[in-house]
């Protein structure tokens, strides 16, 4: 399975074993619209376009094809020219371009627009994930010929740096700034390279008793984080390569999947012992219970943009959204603030609406991830009060709130 998220965090949008795509809301879970279908193969990759518009897909049966991200709708003909599984796809940070790679061990460009495209030729082996440098002005492939390989998209048939290890390549991931590339390989090490030259910076990190699995950078790009089949999972310094503290433990299983959130201040990992589990950047502690629901491993794991969501992948073919919000460990009143008796969060506005969608008050939107439920605002950790309860007697409903707003005296 794939699963990636609009840019605006509002989307999920997965690729299944089961020749469909469907999308869902971020929110709720929920599923939006009907499955896209067309493909006659399973669904390796997914992804949306930088302006939130449009959906690309790669297929077992050889092509690529590109979706309306709103209607569902393919949008022209499918893009042809692989001869064998497209294992890989990804837009350009402008959207012009789409990038494929296939086990036909071809990296291809396609205009987005028009659909026309060309091969790179250079591997030798199936190319098993592509993507763009964040300027936009490289592409990377990763290879099972055990390389990863740059090349400069101006130049059609040239790559212009190569790297080979003696272990086979498994996965890559560019530092935020571009200047460096992280690959993980079967030797149970972690390499550092240096993205314009392709050379090797310092020694490979070292550290684990099993394979390594998974790896990400920071959002500053000071930290790296990998996932192994030993169960742990490591922090690591992005500029020496040395190790941050004791490796986390707490998982079962091989942990397949790590990241951290958008501000850098959590890390979430994925493992094989079907739980997500959230743990503090800075002390490697772990931060509340293992998220528990999947039924199998759990393959992938991210935060939304805006940090407030979780998104998982299972093998048990289900997608999981999980609420970021950890409460205190306080039990909120029971909720009784409206005249109909519900209970509600705000919507992405800041609104809070009854059951028939009349406006009942705003929430600010450093307010909107403390609010745990209507009845309990929850105040950050820095502030001398823990919580405030909301007193709604004489509230002004919906737009009369204007009827009593005040300008503070200047």
């Amino acid at each position: 399975m794939s699963l990636r998220y609009s840019p605006n965090g509002y989307r999920v949008v997965t690729g299944s074993y089961d020749q469909t795509i469907r999308i869902w809301d971020a929110e709720s879970g929920a599923v939006v619209g009907e499955p896209l279908m067309g493909h006659n193969g399973a669904v390796e990759s997914v992804a949306y376009s930088p302006d939130g518009q449009h959906i690309i897909s790669g297929s077992h049966d050889c092509t690529i094809r590109i979706w309306d991200a709103e209607t569902g709708a393919t949008v022209g003909n499918p893009l042809e020219g692989h001869t064998l599984p497209v294992q890989s796809v990804a837009y350009s940070p402008d959207g012009w371009r789409i990038i494929s790679g296939s086990v036909d061990c071809t990296v291809r460009i396609w205009d987005a627009r028009t659909g026309v495209g060309y091969p790179l030729n250079r591997h030798i082996g199936p190319v098993l994930s592509v993507f763009y440098s964040p300027d936009g002005q490289h592409i990377i492939s990763r290879s099972g010929d055990s390389t990863i390989k740059t090349w400069d998209p101006r130049h059609r048939y040239s790559g212009d740096h190569r790297r080979r290890n003696t272990h086979n390549v498994k996965s890559v991931a560019y530092s935020p700034d571009g200047q460096r590339m992280i690959s993980r390989t079967d030797d149970n090490t972690i390499r550092i390279w240096d993205a314009e030259t392709g050379a090797a910076v310092g020694n490979p990190l070292k550290g684990y008793t099993g394979p390594v699995l998974s790896v990400a950078y920071s959002p500053d790009g000071q930290r790296i984080i990998s996932g192994s089949a030993d169960r742990t999972i490591r922090i690591w310094d992005a500029e020496t390569g040395a190790a941050v503290g004791n490796s986390l433990q707490g998982h079962t299983g091989p942990v397949l999947s790590v990241a951290y959130s958008p501000d850098g201040q959590r890390i979430i990992s994925g493992s094989a012992d079907r739980t997500i589990r959230i743990w503090d950047a800075e002390t490697g502690a772990a931060v509340g219970e293992p998220l528990e629901g999947h039924a199998y491993t759990v393959r992938s794991a991210a935060y939304s943009p805006d940090g407030q969501h979780i998104v998982s992948g299972s093998h048990d073919k289900t997608v999981h959204v999980w609420d970021t919000f950890q409460p205190l460990s306080i039990q909120p009143p029971s909720c009784n603030l409206t005249r109909a008796g519900f209970c509600a969060r705000p919507g992405r506005d800041g609104w809070v609406r009854d059951p028939e969608e009349c406006l009942l008050y705003w929430v600010p939107q450093d307010c909107r991830s403390g609010l745990h439920s209507p009845a309990l605002l929850t105040i950050p950790l820095t502030s001398p009060h823990r919580s405030v309860s909301l007193d709604f007697d004489d509230i002004a409903l919906g737009t009369s709130w204007t009827h009593i707003f005040r300008v503070a005296p200047s």
